[in-house]
């Protein structure tokens, strides 16, 4: 059983580390700068309910540490843009650790593809968050 939990934790980060470096618009306009409020994310509930104001049944399936990086990659940036689209504040929370949840989504299934989404949390705020396909990200979406 434990080796099936860590199994399923190792192929989640390498789900999450491929759709990081399959998201498409590199050449894309710098965003603009909009005072978004913070979407709180202490609690099971507020997290389940933040994908459920944008319409997406979710249920939880794995949670992982991680300490978002100082210095973002190339493939980070992207996902940082993606991030700023949407009006999560990835970006101001550069360099310091944050709790990456793992939801399988319910309610959606595209070519019967099996759908994640993820919300990284850090202090109790949802700094990102994203929607794609458990096959490695073919599909992604925003999560509003």
């Amino acid at each position: 059983m434990k080796k099936k939990k860590i199994f399923i934790l190792i192929l989640i980060a390498i789900i999450i580390y491929t759709a990081i470096f399959l998201i498409p618009e590199k050449n894309s306009p710098e965003p603009e700068t909009s005072e978004k409020p913070t979407v709180s994310a202490s609690t099971v509930s507020e997290r389940i309910d933040y994908f459920a104001s944008h319409g997406w049944e979710v249920e939880e399936i794995a949670g992982k540490d991680i300490t978002v990086p100082s210095d973002f990659s190339e493939a980070y940036e992207e996902y940082a843009v993606f991030q700023d689209r949407q009006g999560m504040p990835l970006r101001e929370y550069a360099g310091k650790n944050a709790r990456i949840y793992v939801y399988e989504v319910k309610n959606y299934k595209p070519e019967n593809k099996k759908m994640l989404a993820e919300l990284l949390v850090c202090n109790d705020t949802a700094i990102a968050s994203m929607i794609y396909s458990e096959d490695g990200g073919s599909i992604k979406l925003a999560v509003n």
